[in-house]
């Protein structure tokens, strides 16, 4: 019988750095099931993410534009796309485990409220100010997907979700690929939709910046991703050289003053909170209007903890269609 596993445990240990995690050395999951004749543990994860829910959900979740009309605005799907292939670039340099480090890059977004961090702020103002993406996207996983099963992944894919962003660091180099990945990925989209919508003019773009990170969106990629395999080739560390990392931290800078926190688009961010926070306390006064699946929460933990975890699980749309239903009065028509 074809041994996928053994296979692919013995290509690891003659290609793979050093510093690789090796599939052989996984602390498994939660729930042990029979190895796959065709597929690795971390292949199956990838799988199991892509097949969820909540990644196909992640198609109509703000990216930084909310509920963007125009077809070529990123959404949170395509940034996490644009992530994958960033860090799996990184992962094939560094000769570390690619299977690991896309799984990782598929689900590092699972957790994500509608309406971005907007949406985030929201849960942290009413459920608990300890809410976080990273967390809610290891719930999602744990115990929220599969009619509430969770999607059983093993321990090192949840690590690496629930650490790429935040003060904990991944137990893993796979997972500290996605922290840079990320920022990577977000900076220089967020520059191409700002361009888009008219936010920012190319010649607004700090000159100093662009003279080290590149004048286009594909030479800065380019220059960081570089910067990033070449300060961490042979390292048992990921890292990105001085000059190129301080830059990428002014340019992130820039988008916060520029993007993130001051322009026109974004002033719609308080409509969206005002509406999702009038959701969270209408379904806490009506817990019996919850979808069924999360009575069980209800019973467990609390409504509260029920109501964020639907909340958070909504599209921007879905959201959107939701508040009209409830608070929107239908308008009176004779047929």
């Amino acid at each position: 019988m074809f041994d996928m596993q053994k296979m692919q445990n013995e290509h690891e240990a003659r290609t793979l750095s050093p510093y690789a995690f090796r599939t052989a050395d996984t602390k498994g999951r939660e729930k042990p099931c029979e190895p796959s004749a065709l597929r690795t543990e971390f292949q199956r994860d990838r799988d199991r993410i892509i097949h969820s829910q909540s990644f196909r959900r992640l198609m109509y979740k703000t990216q930084v534009f909310l509920a963007p009309a125009g077809d070529h605005y990123r959404t949170r799907l395509t940034h996490t796309l644009e992530v994958t292939q960033i860090a799996r670039t990184i992962a094939r340099a560094l000769c570390l485990n690619e299977d690991l480090t896309e799984a990782i890059a598929l689900g590092h977004d699972l957790g994500h409220t509608p309406f971005g961090h907007a949406g985030e702020s929201v849960m942290q103002q009413c459920y608990s100010p300890d809410f976080s993406h990273n967390l809610q996207g290891v719930r999602v996983v744990k115990r929220l997907e599969n009619g509430g099963e969770g999607l059983n992944l093993t321990f090192e894919v949840i690590d690496g979700i629930a650490c790429h962003s935040g003060p904990v660091m991944p137990q893993t180099l796979e997972g500290a690929i996605i922290r840079y990945a990320d920022r990577i990925a977000y900076i220089n989209h967020d520059i191409d939709d700002a361009l888009r919508a008219g936010i920012l003019h190319p010649d607004e773009l700090p000159r100093p910046l662009c003279d080290i990170l590149g004048y286009t969106h594909s030479a800065r990629i380019n220059t960081m991703v570089g910067s990033v395999v070449r300060a961490s080739k042979d390292k048992p560390k990921i890292e990105m050289e001085a000059e190129v990392g301080e830059a990428t931290d002014r340019l992130r800078d820039f988008l916060f003053e520029r993007v993130y926190r001051d322009n026109i688009a974004k002033d719609e961010e308080i409509k969206a909170k005002d509406m999702l926070v009038q959701l969270f306390e209408y379904f806490e006064e009506h817990p019996e209007k919850l979808p069924i699946d999360y009575l069980e929460t209800i019973s467990k933990e609390s409504v509260g903890r029920a109501v964020c975890d639907y909340i958070s699980g909504m599209t921007d749309r879905y959201a959107l269609d939701l508040y009209h239903e409830i608070f929107i009065p239908e308008v009176w028509r004779v047929k």
